[in-house]
């Protein structure tokens, strides 16, 4: 009887602790990371007697986390993916609509722009239509800085990002750390901490929203926390720590340094997964690539259009002034340059745009090793060729940079001395194009709407012979007044046809020469429209200027036709014309067909900001999927059903009335065999 009263007794401390499981799971069935727990009932050692060995009841000897490592590894590795997508189309979203938008985008205010131009030139001698092109530059150069201003915001937002996310991996880690500690203890006074692990669990999944981690389990139940490629975070109880600071090589980005120790280590580009990983990558992918296109596309608007002023005349005959400001500005071209932050020298660098067609949108790593220069393109990581040459006293040294293919870069860096051994710099030649660009000109009269060069036919010609008006295909910018009245003189340049009637004759002056460009070079065709160059050097300024003009028609010997200076102008609106021409042209990133027009190449921009919208939009829908997948498949075992439990809650609660029934069964039988003694 007692042999029933200790196994009724042991069948109600194990219904017992399983009505206490089956309780603790219902509870925690909301909460976060919780994997159900299972009682493990065996039964007790068996007692011999004549008649074999009877049974003495059942134990609990283990509460069982029902958890798969594996398939926490597969919401852990699907949690750090889709925060990294998340992260990185919450900033690309804001990008697309910032550059697409009709108000904050540059291809309205280019339009704009070019319309007014137009207007401007249909009447070229009125103020109106002057003032208003000036107007819609100064509209056009905001927009380019408002824009630049929001990527610099965006850039800033993001430091700010990585500081706070840095400092909730470092709590997030310690935490893991502290686990570990209460984990190994109570394993090694043999206890299963199921709660501990499972808080241990969800904390390192929290982890992973911020960064991506590779979790290495211990003999000791510890876990030991990899970031990057296999940069140590957690090991043990030891933990290192984020630290996000001003970038070595700019300033503006921010960069990840892993502190463990006494050790510092620079991680940025390991980085991968989470938050984190998302707002790196997409810094690396889409935001340094807009500030260089955009500017780049700044800088080459600016550079033609005010070359183009120059090669034309105002209403005062002066040569044309910049509608926008230089963008080799001493002060401009200083912060194209920056010194590496562990620099020992201090020398004065400046970066000079040479060539805005042959710019891309690429930043550039120079170093020196107190011999030579070497140079990297970051956009490819191509190699660049370097040349330094000197002049001056003090010298200042020039450094020259072509691929491997010796294409020019379309820079220059100049450098009052030469730094010392270890130096090194970032060259950002297009970053700060959009931030940089204003409109100087405040006075419409000073646009140079015409051409420099004008031609007109002798009154008493014979024959039918026509000359076009001369364009100026190639010289200075802005072009000197004076080298064109030492061309053409007071009068202008006097040109007859030969008693053959094939060939130009005339007194030009010394530096000039006339030749033929088609549809014969050996000659005019009558009959045919001719192109005539004219090409000058001027004896003192060195300048060299090529004009072009047609002669067509059926000229006679003798006739003759005057090429002079325009200075009677006002109404002439070649120049606008040809100013008006460049909104086609290609000249962003070549010339030609390598080329591409402003609109295009702001076009270009905004399509490859779309498109890769719309492709982080896909990959973070299926990401999600991926991840709702890898829960479903963790909380399929590791899930609290309640209607399992509630159906486990009858169960052990019919079995703890059985045994309390064995325990009444053994007391019945306890009393009868003492009321037969009395």
């Amino acid at each position: 009887m007692s042999d029933l009263l200790s196994i009724g007794l042991s069948g109600l401390r194990s219904s017992q602790t399983s009505l206490t499981v089956t309780g603790h799971n219902i509870t925690n069935v909301n909460t976060p990371g919780y994997s159900r727990q299972q009682s493990v009932q065996q039964s007790g050692i068996p007692q011999y007697s004549g008649a074999g060995y009877i049974g003495s009841g059942s134990q609990v000897v283990d509460v069982r986390r029902l958890a798969s490592d594996y398939l926490f590894s597969q919401v852990r590795t699907a949690t750090s993916q889709a925060n990294e997508l998340s992260a990185f189309q919450g900033q690309i979203e804001q990008l697309d609509s910032l550059l697409s938008d009709t108000t904050t985008g540059i291809s309205p205010a280019l339009q704009k722009f070019f319309a007014a131009l137009q207007t401007a030139a249909a009447n070229p001698s009125a103020t109106e239509g002057r003032e208003a092109l000036l107007a819609e530059a100064q509209g056009l150069s905001k927009s380019f800085n408002t824009l630049y201003d929001q990527l610099d915001k965006q850039n800033s937002l993001i430091n700010q990002q990585l500081g706070s996310l840095a400092s909730q991996v470092n709590s997030l880690a310690s935490s893991v750390a502290s686990y570990n500690d209460a984990i190994a203890k109570a394993k090694a006074a043999g206890g299963q901490p199921n709660d501990l692990i499972d808080a241990r669990e969800e904390t390192i999944r929290k982890l992973s929203e911020l960064i991506g981690v590779q979790a290495v389990p211990q003999d000791d139940s510890s876990v030991n926390l990899f970031i990057g490629t296999g940069q140590p975070l957690v090991v043990g109880t030891s933990t290192s720590a984020l630290q996000v600071v001003p970038g070595t090589n700019d300033p503006s980005r921010y960069e990840v340094q892993l502190v463990s120790g006494s050790a510092t280590q620079t991680i940025t580009t390991q980085i991968s997964g989470g938050q984190m990983g998302g707002l790196l990558a997409y810094r690396d992918t889409a935001l340094d690539a807009s500030y260089n296109k955009l500017g780049q596309i700044a800088l080459t608007f600016a550079d033609t259009v005010n070359k183009q002023l120059g090669q034309g005349l105002d209403l005062s005959g002066n040569a044309g002034s910049n509608l926008f400001g230089n963008i080799n500005d001493p002060s401009i071209a200083r912060l194209r340059v920056l010194a590496q932050s562990t620099n020992t020298g201090t020398v004065d660098a400046q970066l000079q745009i040479t060539d805005t067609s042959k710019l891309g949108a690429s930043d550039y790593r120079v170093e020196y090793d107190g011999t030579k220069f070497t140079a990297r393109r970051l956009s490819d990581n191509e190699p660049i060729d370097v040349t330094v040459t000197s002049s001056g006293v003090p010298a200042t040294y020039t450094l020259n940079f072509a691929d491997k293919d010796g294409a020019k870069q379309g820079f220059t860096m100049t450098m009052n001395a030469l730094p010392p051994a270890g130096d090194g710099f970032t060259l950002q030649p297009t970053r700060r194009g959009a931030a940089d660009i204003s409109t100087v000109l405040t006075k419409g009269d000073q646009l140079a709407f015409a051409g420099t060069a004008r031609s007109e036919s002798t009154t008493n010609n014979r024959g039918t012979g026509s000359i076009g008006q001369p364009k100026l295909v190639g010289g200075p910018s802005p072009i000197n007044t004076g080298d064109l009245q030492n061309l053409f003189g007071a009068n202008g340049l006097k040109l007859s046809f030969d008693a053959t009637g094939n060939s130009l004759t005339g007194t030009l002056p010394a530096g000039a020469t006339l030749s033929y460009v088609s549809p014969s070079t050996g000659g005019l065709t009558s009959g045919q429209t001719n192109t005539v160059r004219l090409d000058y050097t001027d004896p003192g300024s060195g300048n060299s200027y090529s004009y072009e003009f047609t002669l067509s028609g059926v000229p006679q010997a003798g006739d003759s036709f005057t090429v002079g200076m325009n200075t009677k102008g006002i109404s002439d609106n070649s120049n606008a014309l040809a100013l008006s021409g460049l909104q086609s042209k290609a000249t962003v990133g070549g010339t030609g067909s390598t080329g591409a027009s402003y609109n295009d190449a702001y076009g270009g921009l905004v399509e490859r900001i779309g498109t890769l919208t719309a492709q982080v939009r896909n990959n973070a829908d299926a990401s999600n999927t991926v991840l709702n997948q890898a829960q479903n498949n963790r909380d399929s075992l590791s899930g609290v059903n309640l209607d399992e439990e509630a159906a486990n809650l009858i169960q052990f609660q019919q079995y703890y009335s059985a045994s309390a029934q064995v325990i009444q069964v053994a007391r019945s039988l306890f009393d009868t065999l003492i009321g037969a003694f009395r």
